[in-house]
Parts: C-alpha cells; structure tokens; sequence
C-alpha cells in the first residue's frame, strides 16, 4: 500500500469481480416438464447456477422451445445421424465440453449411457428416476408399482454410474399410493414430486453439499444411507399444497 494516502491506492476503492455463476449442461428428450422447475428456479435466482446449455437427442423436443424461451441455447443433436452409441456419446461429450459445465444434469433423457461418457462426468452427473430406488429400475415404474400393490412409490435423483439406474442415491420424495389409485393419477404426484426435489439436488450439487465419493454419496461430508435424504410424503404433500386425505 502506497504512504502517499491517494485513495486511489487504499482497498477502498476496490470492487472485487463477481463469482462466476455455476454451470448446468441439462439433456432432455421430450416435454422437459423437470427442464421447465429448473428453469423457473434460476429464473428467481434459487437454482445455484446458471443453464447454459440444453441438448436433446430429439429435434422436435418441446423442452428446446422451453429453453429458446428462456433465452438458453438449445442444441439439437439427433441420435439418428450416428452410426453407433459410441458415435452419438462421442458427439455429445464435445457438445456438452464446449459449455464447460460444472454439473450435467439428465432430464427425460431417454438413452443408455456408454461407460466412456458416464466415465467422462462421473461426480457430476446426476439423473431423477421415477421411484424410490433400488425398487424399479428402468422403464414403466408406476405400472409395476401398482401391480405389485405397494403402499409407496415415488422419486430419485442419483449419481449416474455404469449401473443403469444403480447410482448413489441423493434424494428421495415418498408419495403414498392410495386406494383406487391409476397409473395416470401416480405419474401426476410422482412428476410433482420430482418438480420439487430435482432443483434441491442440483442446488445441492452445484454448492458442493451433494458429493460423490468412492463409498457413495456424501451431504456436507457426511456419508448417505442407501435411500439418501428421504422426503416423506407428507412433508412434500405440505410444500405441493396437496390435499392429503387418502
């Protein structure tokens, strides 16, 4: 510091340079109806990070106008065009490099991953799944719910690894199934509840509370049980302002 005592030369005068924002890559297929929570949360300043990016394997996804809307660049690249997965992943690594993201978040993204790719952004991709894993992996989980006559059903956002649907679990949303309960009245409480618990997780993530480690996933350094942080059905039926008389 100068001893002349020009002002100019103290610290007061200085204005550090704001932080930069967190980065999202978010890849979608379809609706983008989680796309559009975490949308809506970024826009009241609640996400932790900024959207960069949104790449979808469809052209004609509706979740690409989502982003077009939001003023997010959105990027199509069809899978079609390629000749193999290993192909397509390839591709879509040096896409989603090019936004230098700091977390990769899948959304209704409706393709096996290769292990080069799940290799490439291994503890910073993370994907919500329509159940409380490890029950109903893979495709048509309210169905199978239901016919099994559980009492529960729900949500889970996971890191993703080589194991489809088999990463390291961080948050749950429970949602009791009630009597004369449809499949298409399960998918409307369990999409309302991936709505709540999706921006949490990436919140999480991008502030570092979320981690992943060798033996799993960790919440501010502490290791998490096989469910990870569980929302009962009550607690989200109380945010969701839900009637729940069943």
């Amino acid at each position: 510091m100068s001893e002349t005592g020009d002002p100019s030369d103290t610290l007061q005068d200085f204005t550090p340079e704001p932080a930069e924002a967190r980065r999202v890559v978010v890849l979608i297929s379809g609706n983008g109806s989680n796309l559009q929570a975490l949308i809506d949360e970024q826009h009241h300043d609640r996400l932790g990070g900024e959207i960069v990016a949104v790449i979808s394997n469809q052209p004609d996804a509706h979740g690409l106008k989502r982003a077009r809307d939001a003023g997010i660049d959105a990027v199509a690249l069809p899978h079609r065009e390629y000749d193999s997965r290993e192909a397509y992943d390839g591709a879509l690594i040096k896409v989603i490099e090019r936004h230098e993201p700091d977390l990769v978040v899948l959304a209704g993204f409706m393709r096996i991953l290769t292990p080069r790719f799940v290799q490439r952004f291994l503890g910073r991709l993370i994907n919500i799944h329509p159940s409380l894993l490890p029950a109903y992996q893979g495709l048509n989980t309210h169905a199978r719910a239901l016919a099994d006559g559980v009492a529960e059903h729900g949500c889970s956002v996971h890191f993703v690894t080589e194991e489809l649907d088999g990463g390291p679990v961080l948050l749950q949303a429970v949602v009791e199934v009630a009597e004369g309960e449809t499949e298409e009245s399960l998918k409307e409480k369990v999409h309302a509840r991936e709505h709540l618990i999706y921006p949490i997780a990436v919140k999480w993530c991008l502030e570092g509370r979320l981690q992943f480690a060798d033996d799993g996933a960790r919440f501010d350094g502490t290791p998490l049980p096989a469910q990870g942080l569980r929302m009962s059905h009550a607690d989200a039926a109380e945010e969701l302002d839900e009637d729940q008389e069943l």
